[in-house]
């Protein structure tokens, strides 16, 4: 079995759509990034990538490609799965924690949860997914941008 540990961070800004988890929440504010800028696939990607020790979605997905604007990172996701069952691996478990001021993400959890099960071919029961504030410190608090972290444990397909 082995662990991984992802992060990602990308800024808030008027003009584009704010998708977390697969799920486009109404806010005024949107991330930017070359992809559609999902911080919580992007962070459960790099858990699963560095479990695997198969590297990070930059060295995969690198975003001075025009293959992947506006991509849909739980297409993405999906491909990370592929490499990661080609290389003998199989996921147990994720865990998600998205890090954001505004707008609030409680109700919109189970879609995450539902979508990342779907992208990744596992029950939704091997997936979690938790919004967090941070009590208005920091660049998150300040509603300057969006972070999420994320773990993954894999295990190898031959046990």
């Amino acid at each position: 079995m082995r662990i991984g540990h992802g992060y990602d961070v990308h800024r808030l800004v008027p003009g584009r759509k704010l998708i977390l988890g697969g799920v486009e929440i109404p806010h005024h504010l949107g991330l930017l990034g070359h992809s559609d800028a999902d911080v919580a696939a992007h962070a459960l990607m790099d858990a699963l990538l560095g479990a695997a020790a198969l590297g990070d979605i930059g060295q995969h997905f690198p975003d001075n490609d025009p293959a992947y604007a506006g991509s849909d990172s739980l297409v993405l996701l999906g491909k990370v799965m592929d490499l990661l069952a080609r290389e003998g691996w199989r996921v147990e478990n994720v865990d998600v924690t998205i890090l954001a001021q505004k707008p609030k993400l409680m109700p919109h959890i189970p879609q995450m949860r539902q979508n990342f099960s779907r992208a990744m071919g596992l029950p939704v029961t091997a997936i979690s997914v938790k919004a967090t504030t941070e009590e208005r410190l920091g660049f998150t608090g300040a509603e300057q941008g969006i972070a999420a972290h994320a773990v993954a444990l894999i295990e190898t397909l031959d046990r």
